[in-house]
């Protein structure tokens, strides 16, 4: 019933545990983008279908697959490899599709954030969406920041409330870091150029919500300061122990490259 495709590059470390989540399936891709470890191998003994395109973006990766990858079946499930379907997810994925209608585009999914083996629901702020499930041909994606987001969306999309878990620092701090410096070039050019309307922070629904809230604030003094506030006291990350403790901090951190990006490139275009 569900098509899976993966995107992966150098995801030897993680992958295993994502497709040994996917027994499930019987049409699960990797789209790859010039992995030079054994993702390559491990997929193909796991038995799914490989190709491959040089990443660009989020966005136009994931349309990338809509238009040249052939899945079986015409719903889509959009995975990355530090990511796992736990039983629950699967079947409450199942239970969606049954029951949609043909209004129904997609939905939007959250996750359990895990680090060190907690779940970070507090400090992450849970939920959190993203449109990861579709009806092709229902939907396409648009770069939004480091990610993507829904574009030309032919119907509703509505929301899957049991999560997956995702493993967001299973390759360690460094890399987390490294990764998320180049991360915040492509929020500052976001939270500059393609800001949410105001009123979006008063939706009702988390995934146009939440970017408005995240870029709007960046605009408040001492936001880097107030974003470990807000995570470890108000929101009760406190409760999570050190994995949480450092969580709150690394993404106070990030707020404040963030932060200071978007004014090196004011002072630039001024």
């Amino acid at each position: 019933m569900i098509s899976v495709i993966i995107l992966t590059k150098n995801e030897e470390r993680d992958l295993p545990a994502c497709l040994a989540s996917l027994a499930w399936c019987d049409d699960v891709h990797v789209l790859d983008s010039g992995s030079t470890d054994n993702t390559i191998e491990i997929a193909t003994g796991a038995g799914a279908k490989v190709a491959s395109n040089p990443f660009e973006s989020f966005g136009k990766q994931r349309n990338f697959a809509l238009d040249h990858i052939k899945t079986l079946h015409p719903w889509i499930l959009f995975l990355d490899a530090d990511e796992i379907v736990t039983g629950k997810f699967h079947a409450a994925m199942i239970d969606a599709i049954t029951n949609a209608t043909e209004n129904t585009a997609g939905y939007y999914c959250c996750w359990k954030m895990m680090l060190e083996d907690k779940w970070l629901k507090h400090c992450d702020n849970f939920p959190k969406w993203q449109f990861r499930l579709m009806k092709l041909g229902k939907a396409r994606f648009t770069d939004f920041g480091h990610g993507q987001k829904e574009d030309q969306v032919i119907g509703q999309i509505l929301y899957l409330k049991e999560p997956y878990l995702h493993y967001g620092f299973s390759k360690g701090w460094f890399q987390w870091i490294e990764r998320h410096n180049r991360y915040s070039n492509q929020e500052a050019l976001a939270r500059l150029n393609s800001r949410p309307p105001f009123k979006n922070i008063f939706s009702g629904h988390g995934s146009a919500r939440n970017p408005a809230l995240k870029s709007w604030l960046t605009g408040v003094p001492g936001w880097p300061l107030l974003r470990f506030l807000q995570a470890y006291f108000l929101s009760l990350g406190f409760l999570e122990g050190m994995p949480g403790f450092i969580y709150c901090v690394n993404m106070a951190y990030y707020e404040f490259l963030i932060k200071i990006k978007m004014r090196e490139l004011k002072r630039a275009k001024n």
